[in-house]
């Protein structure tokens, strides 16, 4: 973490936003897409096809599909179900009543980068599964929020993690969130907590600042374990898990969302003085 804290963030201009933007709004329409499809009875690798396809048909190109690791990574989604945390890959596992489906996706259009993240429940759902994904909801709320009022991202991070944390939930912090522009994962690293490390490292938040801000909590402990895939993560007690995801940009007017939906309000609301 700390190689990426001492390289300084790469500022966007308000034209480079502007491009990044259209790139969030078809990661924001892929992700409508999912949530509309989402149902007992479908495999994830469904999902998967529909949004290489709708990337393929709008000449972006889907960032995870061959991004590196021990193996490649095989999709153009991540598609995480229940204790799986981030990274699962998808195909034949059926979705079934109950399930928390986690759908992380980014794409690449004209030259600039988005992603983002959903959590959807399917069907009846457990209540306490529930409050999980809405308080994931206001954890990214506040994120979008405090972003406008802060200084240090570190500010934004502790109060994040406060607001998990008081609800009873962990925040994973083996995973992050990033920088983001011309290349998915850009400085610097943008963590949902605060340590030691994270102050020491903090960095300022500023215009042109544009980042990738994904929180992850899970029900039960912290703790997580890849699976013998190289890629999906699972919380170690197999407590189930959420994973919440925009792009966001500071900008002259505000918090800019860049991967809101295309109808929806792009720009968060101002922060109130006092």
């Amino acid at each position: 973490m700390l190689r990426f804290f001492q390289r300084p963030p790469e500022l966007k201009s308000i034209r480079e936003i502007g491009l990044m933007r259209e790139a969030g709004k078809l990661v924001a329409r892929a992700l409508r897409m999912c949530r509309e499809m989402v149902k007992p009875g479908l495999a994830t690798i469904e999902l998967d096809g529909a949004v290489d396809a709708l990337f393929t048909q709008h000449g972006a190109l889907p960032l995870f599909k061959g991004y590196p690791g021990k193996v490649p990574f095989p999709a153009a989604t991540c598609i995480s179900l229940n204790e799986q945390v981030v990274h699962g890959i998808p195909g034949p596992r059926v979705i079934r009543e109950g399930d928390l489906v986690k759908i992380d996706t980014a794409c690449k259009l004209n030259g600039w980068c988005a992603d983002a993240a959903i959590t959807v429940p399917v069907g009846e759902v457990r209540p306490e599964w529930r409050r999980l994904i809405r308080v994931g909801e206001e954890v990214l709320a506040i994120a979008i929020a405090e972003m406008g009022q802060r200084k240090w991202w570190s500010e934004v991070a502790m109060r994040m993690q406060q607001h998990a944390e008081a609800a009873g939930f962990s925040v994973v912090k083996q995973y992050v969130g990033h920088g983001i522009g011309r290349t998915m994962h850009e400085n610097p690293q943008v963590p949902n907590f605060v340590n030691r490390d994270v102050r020491k490292h903090r960095f300022r938040l500023e215009e042109g600042l544009v980042l990738a801000v994904e929180p992850m909590l899970n029900m039960g402990r912290e703790d997580t374990l890849t699976l013998k895939d190289h890629w999906t993560v699972v919380t170690r007690d197999g407590l189930p898990s959420v994973h919440m995801e925009h792009t966001l940009a500071i900008t002259k007017a505000g918090i800019l969302v860049i991967t809101a939906d295309e109808d929806a309000q792009a720009m968060a609301p101002a922060p109130q003085p006092g």
